[in-house]
């Protein structure tokens, strides 16, 4: 029995629309794939930014604690800015260590700058250690 003209033609078009569909289906998804990588790439460049100026806060601080601007005592302070401010806290370690000669060095203190923001819906930190000497030389 063969077919009539008319009905493969529909049958022809029937699978035309099939294909189309399944094409739009396939573009689609790759849209929502790169629109998704492109979402995550701007978080990730926020973060970024984020990070660099906290970095920068704690460099900054670390200079003032250096040039004696700054006291080294224990402290905690939350600074305004960054997606609702930045929370700096500073803690002070006393340590004993030598010289290349063996000497122990007196008054001799590791301080820790640490930098929690909030970021998103999850909590960031950056850090970073110097050693100060608490007397004149």
């Amino acid at each position: 029995m063969r077919l009539s003209s008319s009905t493969s033609q529909f049958r022809l078009r029937g699978y035309a629309l099939l294909e189309a569909m399944l094409a739009v289906a396939i573009f689609a998804l790759g849209v929502l794939g790169l629109g998704r990588c492109i979402s995550q790439g701007i978080a990730v460049e926020r973060l970024e930014a984020e990070d660099a100026r906290v970095y920068r806060l704690l460099e900054n601080r670390a200079a003032e604690i250096e040039a004696g601007a700054a006291p080294i005592t224990e402290s905690q302070e939350k600074i305004a800015g960054i997606n609702g401010g930045v929370v700096l806290s500073q803690t002070r370690k006393d340590v004993h260590k030598t010289d290349e000669h063996g000497q122990e060095l007196a008054n001799l203190s590791l301080i820790t700058l640490e930098g929690t923001w909030v970021s998103g819906s999850e909590q960031q930190s950056r850090s970073i250690n110097l050693y100060v000497s608490t007397h004149a030389p």
